[in-house]
């Protein structure tokens, strides 16, 4: 049972690191776009799905499988440095999605304060967040 839950909890977060990914790179295009167009409009529409039908509940899934695996009994809590570590590092990736649904509804309400450059550099932190998470949970080097 081990191996097919973790196996869940590693296809969750892909498509949780899909949307991550995704969003922003929409965000920059929809920056672009002049507020009212026809393409803003449909921006609006693939961003709100996008966080609504995948981003969100694949961070729900990766949670609810990690939490599993993590009280599984593998884990020894009073040693394992990495994993703590790392469920920090898991808790700032869930504020950065929540960060997206903000900005999200920011664009749904023609209310986007940042520019394209902004959401730019913004794509940039899941990437390293999950760099950094992937090194824990595989080498464990504490």
């Amino acid at each position: 049972m081990y191996l097919w839950l973790k196996a869940f909890h590693v296809i969750a977060v892909i498509a949780w690191m899909a949307g991550l990914l995704y969003l922003p790179r929409l965000f920059v295009y929809h920056a672009e776009s002049r507020q009212g167009s026809e393409q803003s409009e449909t921006f609006k529409v693939m961003e709100k799905r996008l966080l609504r039908f995948i981003t969100t509940p694949a961070m729900i899934a990766a949670w609810v499988f990690g939490l599993i695996l993590a009280f599984s009994g593998l884990i020894d809590w009073s040693r394992d440095g990495w994993f703590h570590l790392k469920l920090l590092l898991v808790v700032l990736l869930s504020a950065y999605s929540g960060l997206l649904a903000k900005w999200t509804r920011d664009f749904a309400l023609d209310r986007n304060t940042h520019n394209a450059r902004f959401y730019r550099i913004a794509n940039e932190v899941p990437t390293i967040l999950m760099f950094l998470i992937v090194i824990l949970a595989v080498v464990r080097p504490f």
